[in-house]
């Protein structure tokens, strides 16, 4: 079950040339250089996205830069920012690791003179461009739909589990934007089905092996623990790694969000119900078209709505499904 893109993909890259990329070709000579900071290099969520970046640059015959940390740290993103702006690219497209905490570095490009697009997370509220707030200067936030997704996780995860019985949400750390959004949506969708209880949010710091240990240290409170969501990758890969560890893989049912090529035999062995993909390739193409379509004197939308698709054990070999798997080289 796949929720229709703002844009939709097409080609062998699986990308399209909306009106975006159209107005970016009537000013390619100008090849402005565009930098991509992923949220941590090491993860295929964003290996994906950094191929879809680089898709939209050979598209239009301009550079990219790429350079990000391997662990999902403020401390060590904002040191790559800093030396990325020394480069004085036309625009950068960041996934910023704090909403909040990301404000006052990403501000030092903005006065740089650096246009600032914001891809999967954001910073503020994520909605840019009001002349209001602190946070409203990057020219776009390109991302898929985190409360929808979560709301999507949680029906299916509800009916998986009989729509009765205790479920918790596998997360990360507050003020991550995305995932604060899908437990949101999660905890919203899950309060319309009256006959199951949300326990407390476990957050394990984006470390997979803290979500196993969570899992089990939940499981030992609550033998009739019916079904975990796991909010991210290490959440969801940790938790379910618990279940294995303890027994009831498939016993208790799990809900990831994203999509590494592991998660295939995950679905077909019943580890996991499902799994939301988001489409990363999607956000970094287009998040690379919006700052190249503002470094060439061309409008940009606020806000680029990108898909995501709901992977099952009954889908899963699909080519149409299975082609959003995040690629991990």
């Amino acid at each position: 079950m796949e929720r229709r893109s703002f844009v939709k993909f097409m080609g062998a890259a699986g990308l399209a040339a909306p009106a975006i990329l159209t107005a970016g070709r009537a000013s390619a000579q100008d090849k402005p250089t565009i930098a991509l900071i992923p949220g941590l290099t090491a993860d295929g969520f964003y290996v994906t996205m950094h191929k879809g970046a680089q898709a939209a640059a050979e598209a239009v015959g301009a550079q990219l830069i790429y350079q990000g940390a391997a662990e999902w740290n403020v401390s060590l993103q904002v040191p790559i920012l800093e030396a990325v702006i020394a480069k004085k690219p036309a625009a950068i497209l960041i996934a910023p690791n704090d909403k909040t905490q990301m404000i006052e570095p990403l501000r030092k490009a903005h006065e740089a003179g650096i246009a600032v697009v914001c891809v999967d997370t954001f910073i503020g509220n994520g909605v840019f461009q009001t002349g209001a707030g602190d946070a409203d200067f990057p020219i776009s936030y390109v991302a898929s739909d985190n409360v929808l997704g979560g709301r999507m996780a949680a029906r299916a995860l509800a009916t998986a589990i009989g729509e009765k019985g205790k479920v918790y949400v596998s997360n990360v750390k507050p003020g991550i934007s995305t995932t604060d959004q899908r437990e949101e949506g999660f905890k919203l969708e899950m309060a319309q089905h009256k006959d199951i209880e949300i326990l407390e949010t476990q957050f394990n710091d984006d470390d997979a092996n803290k979500a196993a240990a969570q899992f089990q240290a939940v499981l030992g409170r609550v033998p009739d623990l019916a079904g975990v969501f796991g909010a991210n990758l290490f959440s969801a890969g940790g938790t379910a790694n618990g279940a294995k560890q303890a027994g009831v893989a498939g016993k208790v049912k799990m809900a990831g969000f994203d999509a590494p090529e592991s998660i295939v035999e995950q679905l077909k062995d019943g580890t996991f119900e499902l799994t939301i993909a988001q489409h990363p390739a999607e956000i970094g193409y287009f998040g690379f078209m919006a700052g190249y379509a503002h470094a060439t004197g061309n409008p940009v939308p606020t806000h680029i709505g990108t898909g995501f698709t709901v992977m099952t054990a009954a889908n899963i070999d699909d080519p149409n499904v299975n082609r959003y798997l995040y690629k991990s080289e």
